[in-house]
C-alpha cells in the first residue's frame, strides 16, 4: 500500500478537504495512473451528503470522482494494453466478477458484483474504493480506457460519465441519419446528448424552459429549439420523434414528451427526479411507445464512445477549476451555475 493525496469529506455536513488515502501497490494486472483531470458529477455531491442513503449509504471518509483522465505511470507484469506515458481514463466502475452472464455479454455495468470507483466495498483493501479527487489511482487493466490523443484531457474527463450515459441509449435505440431526436434539458447530460445526436446524423431538437439557452443549444448542434412551456410549439412536434433523451432531474410532466413520440418511438430517462413521475398508460399503449431508463455503458461501449469522440472531436464543455474550489463548485452546481461541467485540474493538488 502507499499513501496518495486526495480530497475527502469526513461527514455529510463536512467540506471536502485535503487528506491522504491508501492505494494498493500495482499487482500484475494493474495500471497506476497519475490523475490529470477529474470531472464533477452531480452524483459526487449526492454521495458526499449521503442523499442516496436508502440504496447506497456513504462510508466516510469519501473521496468522490468517477470521470478520470490521467497519464499511466506504472503497469503490472501481465498488463498488455497500456504502457507508462499513455493517456488513459477510468469511469464509474473499476471491477466486476467477470464471470456472470452480464459480464460475459459485455454489460459489466449490470454485474451484481460490480465495484464502483468510489464508496464501494473494495476487495483489494478491505475498506471502500476512493475516487478521482486524488493524485493517483490503481485500477485493473480491464477497466482502464484509452483516450484519443486529439482530445483535450480536461474536456474528455466528463465523457466517462456524462458522455457514456447519453451515448449508450442513443446507440441502443438507433439514433442516426433519417431519425428525429429530442433532448430535454440542456445541462451536464443534455449538452452531451445534443453533441452526440448531431454527430450521429439525426435531426436534433432541444427542449428547454429557458429561452436564453436557445443560442447555446444551436451552437452545440441542435437544429431546432422548443420552449417547452409554449403549448403551440410543443403541438407542432406531436407524434414525430423517433427518440427523446430526458435529462431532467427535477419534477416535470413526462407525458408532454411521450406524446411527441411517433409509433414505436422511445423516450429514455437519464435524469433522476427525486419523486416518481406519473405516466399516462394510454399514451404508451395507443402508439406502442417505449419508455425506458439507461445508466452508463459497459467497458467496450465506453471505449467505442471515446473513439467516436476522437473521430468527431467531441468533448464536454467544461469550466476548469483547482481542487481548492470544489466546495464552491458544489454550491454552484446546485444552482445550475456551470456551462456545462466542472473539470478539476489535479495539478492544483500538488500544492497541498
Amino acid at each position: 500500500m502507499y499513501k496518495a493525496k486526495a480530497y475527502a469529506a469526513a461527514s455529510p455536513t463536512s467540506a471536502v478537504a485535503s487528506t491522504t488515502v491508501p492505494r494498493r501497490d500495482v499487482t500484475d494486472k494493474d495500471v497506476q495512473i497519475e490523475i490529470l483531470f477529474c470531472g464533477i458529477c452531480h452524483s459526487d455531491l449526492h454521495s458526499v451528503r449521503n442523499e442516496w442513503s436508502e440504496f447506497m449509504p456513504t462510508v466516510y471518509p469519501i473521496v468522490p470522482g468517477h470521470e478520470i483522465v490521467g497519464r499511466v505511470t506504472k503497469v503490472g507484469s501481465a498488463v498488455s494494453k497500456f504502457k507508462p506515458g499513455d493517456l488513459a481514463a477510468v469511469g464509474c466502475m473499476v471491477d466486476s466478477d467477470g464471470t456472470c452472464s452480464e459480464c460475459r455479454a459485455g454489460f459489466e455495468q449490470f454485474c451484481p458484483n460490480m465495484t464502483l470507483t468510489f464508496n464501494s466495498p473494495d476487495p483489494h483493501t478491505g475498506v471502500v474504493t476512493y475516487g478521482g479527487y486524488s493524485e493517483s489511482i490503481v485500477v485493473d487493466q480491464r477497466f482502464v480506457l484509452r483516450v484519443p490523443a486529439n482530445l483535450n484531457p480536461a474536456g474528455a474527463a466528463p465523457l466517462l460519465c456524462a458522455g457514456i450515459t447519453t451515448y449508450s441509449p442513443m446507440r441502443r435505440w438507433g439514433v442516426g441519419k433519417g431519425k428525429k431526436a429530442g433532448v430535454v434539458g440542456l445541462g451536464g447530460l443534455g449538452h452531451m446528448g445534443v453533441k452526440f445526436a448531431h454527430a450521429l446524423g439525426a435531426h436534433v431538437v432541444v427542449f428547454t424552459t429557458s429561452p436564453g439557452k436557445k443560442e447555446d443549444a444551436l451552437r452545440l448542434g441542435a437544429d431546432e429549439v422548443v420552449i417547452s412551456r409554449n403549448a403551440d410549439e410543443m403541438l407542432k412536434h406531436a407524434e414525430s420523434f423517433d427518440f427523446i433523451l430526458d435529462a431532467v432531474s427535477a419534477d416535470h410532466d413526462i407525458n408532454a414528451y411521450i406524446n411527441l413520440l411517433r409509433r414505436d418511438g422511445n423516450l429514455t430517462i437519464v435524469g433522476a427526479p427525486p419523486k416518481p413521475l406519473a405516466v399516462a398508460a394510454f399514451s404508451l399503449i395507443m402508439r406502442r411507445r417505449n419508455l425506458s431508463g439507461s445508466p452508463i455503458g459497459g467497458v467496450a461501449e465506453t471505449q467505442e464512445m471515446l473513439d467516436f469522440c476522437g473521430k468527431h472531436n467531441i468533448t464536454a464543455d467544461v469550466e476548469v477549476i483547482p481542487i481548492q474550489k470544489v466546495n464552491e463548485a458544489y454550491e454552484r452546481l446546485l444552482k445550475s451555475d456551470v456551462k456545462y461541467r466542472f473539470s478539476i485540474d489535479m495539478a492544483s493538488l500538488k500544492s497541498e
